[in-house]
């Protein structure tokens, strides 16, 4: 990866970490640990890897992208407020009773968003059943989805695993965030998954172990992915839970909790100070 791609991609997870911030705080409630993990993910997602088109968010030829942990919504509202999906000044109205962007993604009301999501499981089956979808239909478009460590505790996920390595899907990438912390703790004491990429491996899908924050590491994987046919791929992501706020990273009490002013005047200042640095290294 260039270094000016790569720049605009850590200032566009800057970015989408405040706004998250900005709408969890505004809201006082919703889930910026797992929200904040992902922001790298995302940010190479919409900038690079997704074949989507903020002015036609329908284009059947699109690419999917399934928020299965649906309570990161945060983090899927402000990546696509950032690529003009809808107004960034919306963020503000997070969970209010009269906004579209509730505490879990739906694809009745906010554009971009390709599955209602929240139920922990059920989004992985739904981008299995997208990506079939495509192979049935001879289209050419992928199907992305991204999974929590804790969420992978569900049965139905690996039915639904199951199920893509068996009809050969290769238009589908299995993401899991493994910041190995859920609500309850960390992923070892509530219900151990691991070893994660071995149990997919036995599924029959292609592994990628990487770290997750990092963008030269998720453009290796995915650019990877796209070589492998006739079996699905599972990328490993191993990211920080409250990635880029000092005082939230690897705690799990910020699973679900929602800054007071204080405490987001603090983020904001030290996401703030990223921003700036990233900015002037343009």
């Amino acid at each position: 990866m260039n270094a000016s791609l790569k720049n605009e991609l850590e200032i566009f997870a800057v970015k989408s970490r405040l706004l998250m911030l900005e709408g969890v705080y505004n809201a006082k409630a919703g889930h910026p640990g797992g929200s904040l993990s992902i922001a790298e993910l995302l940010s190479y997602l919409y900038n690079v890897e997704l074949r989507v088109d903020p002015n036609d968010p329908h284009d059947e030829n699109r690419d999917r992208f399934v928020l299965s942990k649906g309570h990161a919504a945060p983090a899927l509202y402000a990546a696509l407020a950032l690529k003009g999906f809808f107004p960034v000044e919306d963020i503000k109205t997070l969970r209010k009773a009269n906004s579209y962007l509730q505490g879990h993604p739906s694809m009745k009301s906010v554009p971009g968003v390709d599955m209602s999501t929240g139920s922990l499981g059920q989004g992985v089956s739904a981008a299995v059943g997208m990506a079939l979808a495509a192979k049935l239909d001879n289209k050419d478009y992928r199907v992305y989805t991204i999974l929590g460590d804790g969420e992978i505790e569900e049965g139905q996920v690996w039915e639904a695993s199951m199920f893509a390595s068996a009809k050969k899907l290769d238009n589908l990438v299995v993401i899991v965030d493994n910041n190995n912390l859920q609500i309850d703790g960390t992923v070892e004491e509530v219900n151990s998954p691991y070893p994660i990429p071995e149990k997919f491996m036995s599924f029959g899908f292609n592994t990628i172990e990487i770290d997750g924050n990092n963008l030269d590491e998720i453009e290796s994987a995915l650019e990877k992915a796209k070589t492998v046919k006739g079996r699905p791929t599972a990328i490993i992501a191993k990211t920080v839970k409250g990635k880029g706020v000092s005082y939230m990273e690897n705690q799990v009490n910020w699973h679900g909790v929602a800054p007071n002013e204080e405490l987001y005047n603090v983020a904001v200042e030290e996401l703030t100070a990223q921003l700036n640095a990233l900015e002037g290294e343009k």
